[in-house]
């Protein structure tokens, strides 16, 4: 929208009572159409644009967001475009071209007033302003009231581009599943997270269309079933798309507002109000934030030895984990890292041949299995791509290989200094957040990362320098240690 110019004290001051009265209602005027076309000046944050430009490749989204940092406002947004198909220059995401039905509703009908409804229409309070939501003023064409809660509308009705009408109705969790079983849908939005009955329920309605169905919400419920169709990324379900936005993503707050934000939170809060993760509490298995464990990206120095670490799988990812050793201050550098479903061991070992093929390999018991298909051992085949296996599967020194006793160390090195984490290393920090324990006993799975590096680690006694150009390595090298005399091979 146009602004008015700005009038220095000394110009107010030399107008006329009759233009004052015109520049005060020229002013009422702007002020007027500002708040009835808020969808004209929406400029979505970085964060808020890839959840908008997912839709364009995925039909189910979350934005896992902290608390007020501006995930609400986008699916509202996001919304009237589709309502209205006034979609901006810079929309990258999911369009219809033709008038829409959809629905969206929060966990209560009051809440869904005052969080869904005001933000796509205005102030509840005040139904003759409305319009001064995300659904604009001129598109506005009526609401149907909700029986038993004033102010609170049942559905909304607005003009598209093309000349018809969109109907968007609203719901709530609280009212069951029952309530959600509207007709065919062209789109879905929840605000805040749902049960799975609601939300298979909606996906349901909307699988004629195959429209998108998006969801909004900060994840206190920790690693409910419906944050786990869509987080970790490692194991989410096929056509889902998690969008994750904290604090520092949020550009409208201050350093010291964001600061004292955080302060402002519960201890065991602090990482879903925030940060956007889910809330695991005493559930965490490793105690310790991740600022503390991050570094920034170095060159390891040539007589550093290093190791990598490889967990293998198939429905869930095989992944691998490098990690250098500052054998003086004794502490461990996870520096690169891999992650990848269903890929064969040829193809997984040209994926790291790069990071060097002079690097030992620590593998798990579970490479000892035999492949049905092939009656090969899983660490023969690896071997035979390429990568240099170390010749016995990962344990300690005393031949022990306990998930405990590895989590243990792993957690004792992160509270004393002694284990470090590339900080672009964004899969293996996703894992981190995410591993947790339920019953006492910890949760195996999205630990496909922290696997490979809880190996690594193990066998570390095993870790080798580059060797100096020009310099051959031998193809059979003895190894010191009670366990493993030599490469696989």
């Amino acid at each position: 929208m146009s602004a008015l110019p700005n009038f220095t004290p000394e110009q107010l001051q030399a107008l006329s009572n009759d233009e004052l009265m015109e520049l005060v209602q020229l002013t009422e005027q702007l002020k007027y159409i500002t708040e009835t076309h808020r969808l004209e000046d929406y400029r979505p944050y970085p964060k808020q644009r890839e959840f908008h430009a997912a839709g364009a490749t995925h039909r189910e989204r979350l934005l896992m967001a902290g608390n007020q940092l501006g995930k609400t406002l986008a699916a509202a947004m996001e919304v009237a475009m589709h309502m209205t198909g006034r979609y901006p220059d810079w929309w990258e995401g999911y369009r219809f071209d033709r008038p829409t039905r959809g629905i969206c509703g929060s966990e209560s009908v009051e809440l869904t007033k005052k969080g869904v409804q005001r933000l796509l229409l205005g102030n509840p309070e005040t139904p003759e302003q409305w319009g001064t939501g995300s659904i604009p003023k001129d598109c506005l064409i009526g609401t149907s009231p909700r029986p038993g809660v004033p102010n609170a509308v049942s559905a909304i009705v607005v003009k598209h581009v093309s000349g018809g009408e969109s109907v968007l109705t609203t719901a709530s969790y609280d009212q069951g599943r029952t309530k959600w079983q509207a007709d065919t849908l062209d789109w879905a939005w929840l605000d805040e997270e749902c049960d799975e009955d609601i939300y298979f329920e909606v996906l349901t309605r909307t699988n004629v269309a195959m429209g998108p169905v998006f969801m909004t919400f900060t994840p206190l419920k920790g690693m409910s079933n419906v944050v786990r169709r869509f987080y970790p990324r490692s194991t989410a379900a096929p056509g889902t798309h998690v969008t994750h936005m904290t604090i520092d993503d949020a550009e409208h707050y201050t350093p010291e507002q964001r600061a004292a934000i955080i302060a402002s939170y519960p201890e065991h809060e602090r990482k879903a109000r925030a940060m956007g993760l889910p809330a695991l509490g005493s559930g965490r298995v490793f105690q310790v934030d991740q600022d503390e464990i991050t570094c920034n990206p170095f060159s390891i120095p040539s007589h550093w030895p290093q190791i990598c670490g490889l967990d293998f799988g198939w429905d869930h990812p095989t992944a691998a984990a490098r990690l250098a050793w500052d054998r003086d201050n004794d502490i461990l550098y996870v520096t690169q890292t891999y992650r990848r479903r269903q890929v064969t061991p040829l193809i997984f070992a040209a994926a790291v041949k790069p990071w060097g093929d002079w690097l030992p390999w620590a593998w798990p018991h579970d490479g000892l299995q035999h492949d049905k298909g092939s009656g090969e051992q899983l660490a023969k085949q690896y071997a035979a791509a390429g990568l240099r296996m170390l010749a016995t599967r990962a344990t300690f020194e005393d031949g022990t290989n306990g998930l405990e006793a590895g989590v243990q160390e792993m957690n004792d090195r992160m509270l004393t200094g002694r284990l470090k984490v590339f900080a672009h290393l964004d899969e293996w920090f996703e894992e981190f957040n995410t591993y947790h324990r339920k019953d006492g006993l910890i949760v195996k799975e999205a630990d496909d990362i922290l696997s490979a590096t809880r190996y690594a680690m193990m066998m570390r006694r095993f870790a080798i320098p580059q060797a100096k150009p020009g310099v051959q390595r031998p193809v059979q090298v003895p190894m010191p240690g009670r366990h493993g005399n030599g490469w696989m091979g």
